[in-house]
């Protein structure tokens, strides 16, 4: 299938954050496209303003004539009243990552994948190549703050596509540029084991084209093993980065100044020092980290590069400033053991020795279930933690699987469950000096309400 003869697409799921970038893909080519999604967000609002038709009834009558493909995300039911009569009509049905992988193969593809930190280092890959005056395409699994877009429809030959290792989506791609920032255990719910995560990662890694360069953060190399490090080796050029001495790309954190973090950037393709991001944490210097190798394999000048860094703004929900006056809010999408610990840790590297309030929603069943004692333990470092119930998303509930069993495993006496008005009263209380709402269902529909709250009705 060619998607540049398609005239008229479906989208089932079209809400969703990576279905929205394709779906804004195919619009501003002039293709009519319309889709489905249960409920109307901040998102589907946007795309209705940009001529997107958009549902939130399955009923067949809303169907367009005509349609030429029906695009779809594994979070939809397979029972789905539109889905299963458009396949029984003979329409094209692809998914999502299926199509990705048509459009991406008529252009150079940087694909960044990893189980934490993909949003943030696409976004700051195609941040820094845009400074650097590369007009890029971009499909982003965030909306890139300064921008309110996760779509960027570039004239350079070169893509900038968020890899996601859902149910191996990854696979579909062919990139001239491989990242992988990180290989931890998740979706063990499609994979069954840790091991299956790993041969999927390799299996992606080898997709990479003849003479591609594949970036490995340190921690994914060791994970991967010395064997498949050579044997990837072998195949293409491949660049470790991270902290140590044995790595490729190396980085050294000189502190924090003024609100940023500065550090040194060293590689085979040229050093700059003293590079600034506001962006903060150790794991989001390894991610600036790739976006400048990026850069630098492309030939960009070293000065703009370093701007590009510093001017960096962040994505939508990823350690995102909400408010930053007496109180601090920060809204962050963490919904795992290590994103936890990244972002709590960000904010006890930018706040220390501040009183620090978390109020955490748990996202799926299982998830919760496999990774109880890490949420725990993460969990346990926020001086008060106010827990919700846990977002079951495409989820049955799991008897005993619940916001309970968390706090039982947490030896905190500041740590309670509570209902939305409860949280709204606690941020009104205001007996913090830094508020993080964190998880991936539907907190974040509380934004807006506690940043009413902070900044007294105002902005």
């Amino acid at each position: 299938m060619n998607p540049g003869e398609l005239t008229s697409v479906y989208f089932i799921g079209i809400g969703g954050i990576g279905m929205s970038a394709i779906a804004r893909y195919f619009n501003t080519r002039g293709v009519a496209v319309a889709g489905y999604d249960k409920t109307e967000t901040a998102l589907t609002q946007q795309l209705n303003a940009e001529g997107i038709r958009v549902y939130y009834t399955e009923d067949l009558d809303v169907l367009p004539e005509n349609i030429d493909l029906v695009v779809y995300t594994p979070a939809v039911p397979s029972d789905h009243q539109q889905l299963v009569h458009l396949l029984n009509l003979g329409v094209p049905v692809m998914k999502r990552a299926q199509v990705l992988g048509l459009i991406s193969q008529a252009q150079k593809t940087i694909a960044i994948a990893g189980t934490h930190g993909k949003t943030t280092t696409s976004s700051m890959v195609t941040h820094v190549l845009k400074s650097c005056d590369e007009s890029v395409s971009a499909f982003l699994g965030g909306i890139l703050s300064g921008y309110n877009t996760n779509y960027f429809l570039g004239d350079s030959d070169w893509v900038v596509v968020e890899a996601d290792e859902f149910d191996r989506s990854f696979l579909h791609l062919q990139p001239e540029i491989a990242v992988v920032n990180s290989i931890d255990p998740d979706h063990l719910d499609i994979y069954g084991t840790p091991d299956k995560v790993t041969e999927a990662y390799l299996a992606f890694i080898h997709k990479t084209r003849e003479n591609g360069t594949v970036l490995l953060a340190h921690q994914a190399a060791q994970d991967l093993g010395a064997e498949e490090v050579a044997a990837i080796k072998n195949k293409y050029r491949v660049l470790t980065y991270g902290f140590e001495e044995t790595d490729d790309i190396q980085l050294n954190i000189k502190g924090v100044q003024e609100g940023k973090v500065v550090f040194d950037f060293f590689s085979p393709m040229g050093s700059i020092e003293s590079i600034a991001s506001r962006m903060p944490g150790i794991h989001n210097v390894s991610n600036a980290a790739v976006a400048i190798a990026v850069a630098l394999l492309l030939g960009k000048d070293k000065d703009a590069i370093a701007n590009g860094v510093a001017s960096f703004k962040g994505v939508k929900r990823r350690f995102e400033w909400i408010v930053d006056g007496e109180k601090v809010y920060i809204d962050d999408y963490a919904h795992h053991p290590t994103e936890l610990k990244m972002a709590i840790g960000a904010a006890r590297m930018m706040f220390p020795g501040k009183k620090l309030m978390g109020i955490f929603q748990p996202h799926l069943f299982t998830r919760t279930r496999d990774f109880a004692d890490g949420f725990a333990e993460e969990l346990s470092k926020l001086d008060e933690l106010l827990l919700m119930d846990i977002y079951p998303a495409r989820e049955e509930p799991i008897e005993g699987v619940d916001a309970d069993m968390l706090l039982s495993r947490m030896n905190h006496a500041n740590a309670r469950i509570v209902s939305r008005e409860e949280i709204l009263d606690a941020v009104q209380k205001g007996n913090f000096d830094v508020v993080m709402t964190l998880g991936a269902g539907n907190i974040d529909t509380l934004v807006p309400q506690i940043q009413k709250i902070l900044t007294g009705h105002h902005g």
